[in-house]
């Protein structure tokens, strides 16, 4: 059973950027699509961005795109979210998510991930 762990939240002001950071520990990390999600005080999980197991591939959600970039090392069984321009809105919970299965690059919806770590808290103030 995969084990991830986020760090990197806090405290910073419209504007600022942040580097999320997730370690996979005890489980598989190579083959599978690793993606971030966020939740707001009263509002459901939102998907920010996945990124391919391999190649690279990337994918945004609208609100994020040309400000947040996901990556990954493989060799050190992390997965990155670069934030910048920040805005009040992006305030949120922040958790990082393993794709239930492997190999699969397809819907990145909640259900579509399996594990899932404690979150970070990212807040934005204007």
């Amino acid at each position: 059973q995969v084990q991830l762990v986020e760090s990197g939240g806090g405290l910073v002001q419209a504007g600022g950027s942040l580097r999320l950071s997730c370690v996979a520990s005890g489980g598989t990390f190579s083959g599978y699509t690793m993606a971030w999600f966020r939740q707001a005080p009263g509002k459901e999980r939102q998907f920010v961005a996945a990124i391919k197991w391999g190649t690279g591939t990337t994918d945004y959600a609208d609100s994020v795109k040309g400000r947040f970039t996901i990556s990954r090392d493989n060799a050190k069984n992390t997965v990155y979210l670069e934030m910048n321009s920040l805005k009040p809105e992006d305030t949120a919970v922040y958790y990082c998510a393993r794709n239930l299965r492997k190999y699969y690059w397809g819907t990145l919806d909640v259900a579509d991930f399996g594990s899932w770590g404690q979150g970070t808290q990212v807040t934005v103030s204007s």
